[in-house]
Formats: C-alpha cells, structure tokens, sequence
C-alpha cells in the first residue's frame, strides 16, 4: 500500500516498518492511550481496519500490522514443516514489534487469520496480552476436527490452499484477482472501499505473497494443529470478547461461547448482523462493542 493511500485511509497514523527477529512487519499507528494490537485476515493486509481505527485513535493508540507472508511485510522463506508460518511464528513478530514500539503489555483485537495467531498469542505470552477481541472464528482444532459438508463448502479455500506447491499457487498466479473477489464476494455491498480493494489486489496479487499465505493455511493444518493439541488443558486468562457474523453459514450450527468458554477463563460475546468481514461490513457494532470492552 502507497503512502498515498495509507494517509487517506488512516489519516493522522504513521506508516512504519519494524524488524523482528526473523521478519520486517508493516504497520500503521496512530492516536494516544493505551496500545491496541490490530491484526487482519486472509485474503487482506492491515488495512481492513480502515473503518474503525481512527476513531479507535481517539482513546487508543492503534497499532495496525500486516502479518509476516501478507500485505507489505516480508515473505520469510519457509521450511517442509511450514513452521515459519505457524501461528507460534507469527505471533512473536507481533509481540517484538509492540515490545520495539514501547509496549510490554498490549490489548489485541483479531480478525480470521490474525484471530489465530492472537489465539496462539495469548496462551504463549500470557503476560503480554491484558484483553483480546477475536472476531468469525473457532480454534482451528475444533474446526478440522469437526469438518463435514456444510464447512468444507463454504470453507473449500482451507482444504484448496494447503495443496502442495506449487498447485495453488499456480493457479492463484494465473487469477489472483478473481480468487480475491471470489472470497469477499461474500461480503454486503459496499463493504469495501475501492481504496481498500485495490491495496488488496495489489500486495495479495504478488508471487511472494500467494505462496506466503499458502504455506499460512499449510501451518494452520499442521504443525499449528500440533501445538494446538499439546495446550488442550491451557485457557486463555486474559478477558475474552468473541464476535461473529450471524450471516456467517459456517458457524451457524456452533455454540459460539460455549466453544470458547472451553478454551478461555472469562469469555464474552455478540453476533453481529454482518457476514464474515464485520469490521467493513458493521463499523458501527465494532466501534460500540470494542470501546465497551477495551475502554
């Protein structure tokens, strides 16, 4: 995303590149008070929060990141295991980058792909995590370990992307954009912005970024499910909000909270009348229930 676009979107953050210890995370920050983690889903960079985080400024300072693989930060190379895209990975670049901006302790808010990683997050770094919002999703565990029809037809990209290489990335290479509109398609109109859609088109449609994110969706159905199940007994302790598109097909049938409340100590949570990309397609319920649970 051009710095152009960055000030539209954003106006009044600073853009800004961190080195982690084995990545170079991308970033926004903008406002004052408390620090306030931001972390984007899959097929998007940070600017999916771009409806709601400069008013989040107005009683927070945002931190808003591409996770290493998406958007401008770097694709580190990856292994036969995918570790390097596990969730443990990624959410140690987000730790190192609070920690290098001044933030031992941090609140986190989450979407789809970033939603696990601050998953991961909150039980390898207890201490770090004070509050942590996850929005659409289940733990992977529960999703894979409960997959039938009804989620793998309208989940079908999870068991797409983690083919071998180069198989999707092949086929991504040749319609990225298409596969891009096909995924948020689903979303009401004029949930996104032609801003925002073109940043999306324009980082999500490099070569770097289609395997990156490939081996993000290999990791969650690997080694990501290994570290899952080695902290079955391990429960989130920071104060949890779960929200939810209630027009989201594939938890329809869920117990959302009481799925959660499994993995979690203290565990509260909404649907809100959105689809899948609640903080484009209902700003307003984000704002309300953010600023109620993190203010």
């Amino acid at each position: 995303m051009s710095r152009q676009i960055s000030s539209k979107l954003f106006p009044g953050f600073e853009q800004l590149s961190v080195q982690t210890t084995e990545a170079t995370i991308n970033l926004v920050k903008g406002g004052e008070g408390p620090p306030l983690l931001l972390m984007h889903g899959y097929p998007q960079s940070h600017v999916m929060w771009h409806k709601v985080a400069p008013r989040l400024a107005e009683r927070f300072t945002v931190v808003a990141t591409d996770l290493r693989g998406y958007g401008d930060s770097s694709k580190p190379p990856s292994t036969e295991d995918h570790e390097p895209y596990s969730k443990r990975k990624m959410a140690i670049d987000q730790v190192e980058v609070m920690e290098s901006l001044g933030y031992r302790e941090f609140s986190v808010a989450a979407h789809d792909r970033g939603a696990r990683v601050a998953h991961r997050m909150a039980l390898d770094y207890p201490e770090r995590v004070l509050r942590l919002a996850l929005l659409d999703i289940l733990p992977t565990l529960e999703l894979y370990r409960e997959t039938d029809m009804d989620f793998a037809r309208n989940y079908w990209h999870w068991f797409f992307l983690i083919q071998p290489a180069p198989l999707p990335e092949t086929l991504l290479g040749n319609s990225a954009e298409f596969f891009a509109a096909a995924l948020t398609m689903r979303g009401a109109p004029g949930t996104f912005t032609d801003e925002a859609r073109a940043a999306y088109q324009r980082t999500f449609s490099d070569p770097e970024t289609l395997h990156a994110t490939c081996e993000d969706y290999r990791a969650s159905a690997g080694i990501d499910l290994e570290h899952d199940e080695a902290d079955l007994d391990s429960k989130i302790r920071c104060p949890l909000l779960v929200l939810w598109g209630d027009h989201n097909p594939a938890y329809q049938k869920h117990d959302i909270l009481s799925v959660w409340r499994r993995r979690a100590v203290n565990v509260t949570g909404e649907a809100i009348q959105s689809g899948h990309f609640i903080p484009e397609e209902a700003p307003e319920d984000v704002l309300v229930a953010f600023n109620r649970f993190f203010g």
